[in-house]
């Protein structure tokens, strides 16, 4: 996620944090680096010159905090004004009315009917009862995507083929949101060019219609200052309520989402960050500040990890560990769970210096591993799982023929479970014996 603009900017705060005061060349130059990092991200120029004047302007003549280093403080000033330039705090969406309606709007291609299903699926986590409307009535494989998404997610989803009058869809969507006591609209409209105006014009007036209470504008951030342009049009037409920048985890150089609110005025209330329902965020201005800085994203990993684990079979797996009772089938489901977190690449990015650590690892290699190691368990007899010691040489052949490795990588995978097996039944043993001493570290296993 932005790793060119990350790792330049990380770049200049090495110079920074070596600056033994501040002055107007040392910090000139600095600011120059940043300047020219936020350029090539594709950032908007204006942006980009005004963003470097507001931080030379609290950082020169400011009074130094005796306490902090005169680069940390130059720091946090680009700290600050980068989340003042995302736009200061998570704008949630403001929904009011039975059924409330929101509008998906935006080009061809850029993740609408996606974007959709998954904002369908968060909103229904948190106890609404979302209805899609598929009014895209001139791409009949949207209507057909609509219906898969909302099959998946147990979402209803209004279609009304050979239709073409997408403000007689959307009076009857409203009918059978009441008969069927859905209190939350989604209409995915069909894409567009900004310059086509007549299709411009059919979303007018089914806004005019429809009244929604949200327009959200979903933007492809790979397409970078373009996309700010795209939206001053769309807003112009339609007066856009916030944005929805996909593809957050590709290969996004940052223009769009540190321009989009400085030129319009308009908020980014959501992130796609991966092709699963699952990976859409609300987009929280400090911690992309903050990912974006090198400096991690805790709170959005501990939200992610709560939302996957299931806390009833983490205490179990811990009791396990404990009794040092935990066996490869054990170990296989936790390798399912990570998997359920995301990429190894995010999450390692969601932690301090997490852009560092990437640069000396392969993540792509530690990501083939675990799957190489999942198949090979997977190869294995429930028996096989649970007591590793009944395997002989002919059931590792086979095993390893079967998973699509060697014998030797096989080998490597027990004996490094074995070893596991042996330090956690040590820690259970000590465990034991700082309860009867009656001291250790309170809640080290214990909940």
């Amino acid at each position: 996620m932005f790793d060119s603009l990350s790792g330049k900017l990380q770049n200049v705060f090495k110079n920074l944090r070596g600056l033994g005061r501040i002055s107007d060349s040392n910090v000139a130059d600095s600011l120059r680096e940043v300047r020219l990092a936020l350029l090539d991200a594709d950032v908007n120029f204006k942006v980009a010159r005004d963003f470097v004047d507001r931080v030379k302007e609290k950082a020169v003549g400011q009074q130094v905090i005796q306490s902090i280093q005169p680069g940390q403080q130059v720091i946090k000033f680009i700290h600050d004004e980068l989340v003042e330039l995302l736009g200061s705090q998570n704008a949630g969406l403001q929904l009011s009315g039975n059924p409330s309606s929101l509008m998906m709007v935006g080009l061809h291609g850029s993740g609408k009917t996606t974007s959709s299903g998954k904002l369908a699926r968060l909103l229904k986590k948190q106890g609404r009862a979302p209805l899609l409307v598929a009014a895209d009535v001139y791409r009949p494989a949207a209507m057909d995507q609509l219906e898969t998404l909302g099959q998946k997610l147990e979402i209803p989803v209004f279609v009304k083929r050979g239709e073409t009058d997408i403000l007689k869809i959307a009076r009857e969507a409203f009918d059978f949101a009441r008969a069927n006591n859905r209190n939350t609209l989604i209409f995915d409209t069909a894409g567009r060019m900004q310059i086509d105006e007549p299709l411009v014009q059919e979303l007018v007036r089914l806004r005019d219609l429809v009244k929604p209470q949200e327009i959200l504008l979903v933007l492809d951030a790979a397409t970078g200052q373009e996309a700010v342009n795209v939206a001053a049009h769309f807003d112009q037409a339609l007066n856009i309520t916030g944005a929805v920048l996909t593809k957050l985890d590709g290969d996004a150089r940052g223009g769009a989402a540190l321009s989009l609110k400085a030129v319009t005025g308009k908020p980014i209330k959501f992130a796609g960050v991966g092709e699963k329902l699952e990976d859409f965020e609300p987009f929280h201005p400090e911690r992309m500040a903050q990912r974006i800085l090198g400096m991690g994203d805790v709170v959005s990993l501990v939200e992610k990890a709560a939302e996957a684990v299931d806390l009833d079979e983490a205490k179990r797996m811990e009791e396990k560990m404990r009794k040092g009772q935990f066996t490869l089938e054990d170990f296989l489901e936790q390798l399912r769970q990570m998997k359920k977190l995301g990429p190894l690449e995010n999450l390692v990015g969601m932690l301090p210096g997490g852009s560092e650590m990437m640069k000396s690892a392969d993540m792509s290699k530690s990501e083939k591993e675990f799957r190489r190691m999942e198949g090979m368990i997977c190869g294995m007899t429930p028996q096989e799982r649970r007591n590793p010691q009944i395997l002989n040489a002919r059931r590792r052949q086979r095993i390893a023929k079967g998973s699509g490795v060697s014998v030797a990588e096989l080998n490597t995978l027990l004996n490094r479970f074995g070893q596991m097996q042996q330090m956690m039944k040590k820690m259970g043993k000590f465990s034991k014996m700082m309860t009867k001493m009656g001291g250790g570290m309170p809640g080290m296993f214990r909940r």
